[in-house]
């Protein structure tokens, strides 16, 4: 155990000065973690303390660090400061910074240098105050014992894309926080700030009757490349999400067809590989399609891309919320916003049911029958033609099931024998799921593990 240093203090009411000033960034204080720190360095403060409250404290800010996923306080400020939906962030995101709204500027870069004397308050700084406080050696040995946490620069954010990679790269390598405040400005006015600055998927959620959005932390990492067949429908899906992001007039997209063939994939791939661009993807559950004027609301002043994903669409014959995804598509005032596209997938090309009495119209003689019936079938039928691209996906033929068995086992580099891998694949789509791109990959899946499984076995022997 490292000893402590008693020579090499620091102030604890300059500390809880310093926290006390911040203003731009003020909304931090009421972070848990930064909380319970501030609890524990306005405890000390005080003078008179118990060692009940003190162990209980000093527990409670490293248990709170520890459960967010950090093992380092200057790690976990920095991430707070660069995903703050603040003043100064929402005014960056806009590009307002002229003239007297420097002011807000300057306060932010004061208060960087005040979260940054936070950030590097160490486990021995605070242990080596609360050392003045207790004579008994039981207290000491207690308080030396008490866990520490990183106090190293490191740098461990690998999922994190490239340009939030930058951003963090600058704050680490920076004396002086206060120096950053212009790559912060640029990073919030071209990603954003926020949530959306931090996560590239959103799913739309009710709590207590309030629709908001939740951040996906694991999103599915699937690349198109991972997606073998169905070139031409991928090009078509992803040439459109290309001229979207460039600014430039796009079609919302319906891909429709059989099971399995890869439809939602295909959105999840897209947005992963123009993540960096700028797109987002909320997923919005059919059961809540009437709040995409909320959701327009809430995005249109956005600097980034949206597809709203509605995935496996479907209305059965009563259901009458098929109207807001016309409404939706059509883009009325409230609904129309040049940074947001819909992209949904479905198993039918015609989205609501549709029955033969439907069509009985004035013929029908059962009173209960619409007159105009007719007009309900073409209703019912326009709604798909109201997404200005529709992608057919298809389940492959017999040839096609094999190539993206064999695509699927190259790029894992399994090193199957070809004829024993088609002859089992052929046999796996007879006994599960029939001919699709999900069967190729489950049966690869199982293949794979069989032969993972063979080689653990026969080392343990």
């Amino acid at each position: 155990m490292k000893s402590i240093n008693y020579e090499a203090d620091f102030d604890i009411k300059y500390e809880k000065l310093t926290l006390d000033s911040i203003s731009i960034y003020r909304n931090l204080l009421k972070d848990n973690v930064i909380d319970s720190l501030k609890k524990l360095v306005e405890y000390i403060d005080k003078g008179k303390i118990n060692m009940e409250s003190t162990a209980n404290l000093y527990n409670e800010f490293f248990f709170n660090l520890v459960e967010s996923g950090y093992f380092s306080l200057k790690d976990y400020i920095i991430d707070k400061i660069i995903f703050s939906e603040n003043f100064f962030s929402l005014e960056a995101e806009k590009g307002n910074f002229k003239g007297n709204r420097n002011i807000i500027k300057n306060a932010a870069a004061e208060d960087l240098e005040k979260l940054q004397n936070t950030a590097e308050l160490t486990s021995s700084d605070i242990k080596r105050q609360l050392l003045k406080h207790f004579d008994k050696d039981v207290y000491k040995e207690m308080i030396l014992k008490f866990p520490q946490w990183e106090a190293e620069d490191e740098f461990k954010e690998e999922n994190y894309p490239e340009h939030i990679k930058s951003i963090e790269k600058s704050f680490h390598c920076s004396s002086k926080w206060s120096k950053c405040i212009d790559d912060l400005e640029k990073f919030h006015n071209v990603y954003g700030c926020g949530m959306f600055a931090k996560y590239r998927v959103f799913v739309w959620e009710h709590i207590n009757g309030m629709g908001h959005f939740r951040g996906i932390e694991d999103p599915d990492s699937i690349e198109l490349s991972d997606l073998i067949g169905y070139e031409k429908e991928h090009q078509i899906v992803e040439e459109n999400t290309v001229q979207f992001l460039s600014g430039f007039p796009a079609n919302n997209v319906l891909i429709h067809g059989d099971r399995g063939t890869g439809k939602s994939s295909t959105v999840k791939a897209i947005l992963n590989k123009y993540y960096n661009k700028g797109l987002r993807m909320v997923e919005l559950p059919k059961a809540y399609l009437e709040d995409f004027p909320e959701i327009i609301r809430r995005l249109k002043n956005k600097p980034q891309k949206f597809i709203i994903f509605i995935d496996d669409l479907a209305f059965s014959d009563n259901e009458e919320n098929y109207t807001a995804l016309k409404s939706m598509l059509e883009g009325g005032f409230e609904n129309r916003s040049s940074n947001i596209l819909i992209y949904a997938t479905s198993n039918r090309r015609h989205l609501v049911k549709e029955y033969f009495s439907d069509r009985k119209g004035a013929a029908s003689f059962d009173i209960d029958d619409e007159v105009h019936g007719e007009d309900s079938v073409q209703e019912k039928l326009s709604l798909a033609d109201r997404f200005g691209i529709n992608v057919l996906f298809t389940s492959p033929d017999k040839t096609g099931y094999l190539q993206i068995v064999d695509g699927i086992a190259q790029k894992r580099k399994l090193g199957f024998d070809r004829e024993k891998l088609h002859r089992e694949a052929l046999k796996w789509e007879r006994w599960y799921n029939g001919r699709s791109a999900r069967t190729a990959r489950q049966f690869v899946d199982w293949m794979e593990g069989c032969q993972k499984n063979l080689i653990v076995n026969k080392d343990l022997k």
